[in-house]
C-alpha cells in the first residue's frame, strides 16, 4: 500500500452507505446498492486518481457483503476490518454520526495502511457454508426458546388450553429438528463439492471431540487453514489463549485468557472439550493430572480445548488422520 496516497472510509448500514475521503475529507451519502455503488465509484473517481487509493469499511455482516462484491467485481482494493479493532484506534470520542464514523474508519485506514492487507472475497462455498452455519444458529436459538416455554407450559396441565399449547409447542419443535437436520446434511454435501475442503474435513472428524459443526466452523473461520500460521494464533482469536498481566511489581497476576474473542469459537471448543474428555482416554487423564497440580477445573477444562485445536491444526499439517497412540496401548 506504499504507493497509494488516499484511503476511502465508508461507514455502512441498512439502506445508506456515508464515505469520506481521508485527506480532503471530502464526505457523500449513496445507497447501499448497486446504483449507489456506482455513483461512489464516479463521486470518487471525480476527485482521486485512479488507482491511487482504497476502501476501508467495518465488516458488517449482509450489509457489507454486498459492498464487497461489488469491489471485487470491479477489481478495485478495499480492506475489511472487524469493527473492535476500528473502535479501539479512534481513542475516546463524545460524538457519533454516520459521518464522523466513516472520517474516522478512513483515519484508521490511512494510519494504518502499511500492516493493513487488501481483502478477498470468500469463494461461493464458503460464502454458502457461512450462511448455512448461521441460520442453523437462529434455528437451534428459537428450537431452545420453544423447549423452554414448553417446559413451563407443563406446569399448567391443570388448564383446559395448556394440552392444546403443549402439543403446538411439539410440532413446533419437530419442525425445527427436521430443519436442522436438513441444513445438516446440506453441509456435509457442500463439503463433498471441493475435494480439498472435504479431504481438510474428514482429517478434522478424525479428532476427538470435533463434530460436524465445530469442523465446519474451524474451516470456516480459518479459510481451509488458510487464514492462521499456528494454532496458537487461533486460540488467541477464539479467546481462549492465556495471557499475561503484569506491571511493575505491584500488579502481577496469573496469565488467563482474554475476554475479546470469538464467542461462538470458544462455546464451541468448550462443548468439545467435555465430550473429549468423557470419550478420550488420553485427554480425560491430561485433564485430571491437571486438577491434581492444583489448576481450577475451568483452567484445566481451557487446556483440553487448546489441546484440541492442537491437534486440529496437527492433522491439517500433516494430511493424516489423528491417531490416538495411548488408546492403542490399552
Amino acid at each position: 500500500m506504499k504507493n497509494l496516497r488516499d484511503v476511502i472510509g465508508i461507514d455502512v448500514s441498512k439502506s445508506t452507505i456515508d464515505a469520506t475521503l481521508y485527506h480532503s475529507k471530502l464526505h457523500s451519502v449513496f445507497a447501499n446498492d448497486e446504483h449507489g455503488y456506482m455513483g461512489l465509484i464516479t463521486w470518487v473517481d471525480g476527485q482521486l486518481e485512479s488507482g491511487s487509493y482504497f476502501f476501508c469499511f467495518e465488516n458488517t455482516g449482509n450489509y457489507s457483503l454486498k459492498l464487497s462484491l461489488f469491489l471485487s467485481s470491479k477489481g478495485l482494493p478495499y480492506v475489511e476490518e472487524s469493527p473492535m479493532r476500528i473502535k479501539r484506534s479512534t481513542g475516546l470520542t463524545r460524538e457519533k454520526t454516520d459521518k464522523l464514523d466513516s472520517y474516522m474508519i478512513a483515519r484508521f485506514g490511512w494510519m494504518y495502511r502499511e500492516e493493513l492487507v487488501f481483502s478477498e472475497i470468500r469463494s461461493k462455498e464458503f460464502q454458502e457454508l457461512g450462511r448455512l452455519l448461521a441460520l442453523r444458529d437462529q434455528l437451534v436459538r428459537d428450537r431452545s426458546g420453544l423447549k423452554s416455554t414448553l417446559k413451563e407450559q407443563k406446569h399448567l396441565l391443570s388448564s383446559p388450553s395448556t394440552d392444546t399449547c403443549c402439543k403446538t409447542l411439539r410440532r413446533c419443535i419437530d419442525h425445527l429438528d427436521r430443519q436442522v437436520s436438513r441444513i445438516e446434511k446440506k453441509m456435509q454435501e457442500l463439503m463433498k463439492t471441493n475435494d480439498l475442503l472435504y479431504n481438510n474435513y474428514r482429517l478434522l472428524r478424525s479428532v476427538k471431540g470435533v463434530g460436524l459443526i465445530l469442523s465446519c466452523q474451524l474451516l470456516y473461520h480459518t479459510g481451509n487453514f488458510n487464514k492462521f500460521e499456528n494454532w496458537r494464533k487461533f486460540s488467541s482469536y477464539c479467546g481462549i489463549a492465556p495471557f499475561e498481566y503484569s506491571s511493575g511489581s505491584s500488579i502481577k497476576r496469573r496469565k488467563q485468557s482474554h475476554y475479546i474473542g470469538d464467542r461462538k469459537m470458544k462455546t464451541l471448543l468448550s462443548m468439545a472439550a467435555v465430550s473429549a474428555i468423557q470419550s478420550d482416554q488420553e485427554l480425560k487423564l491430561y485433564y485430571h493430572r491437571k486438577l491434581e497440580e492444583g489448576k481450577h477445573k475451568m483452567i484445566a477444562l481451557n487446556n483440553v480445548r487448546n489441546k484440541i485445536l492442537a491437534r486440529s491444526f496437527a492433522v491439517i499439517k500433516r494430511g493424516t488422520p489423528f491417531v490416538n497412540i495411548a488408546a492403542t496401548n490399552y
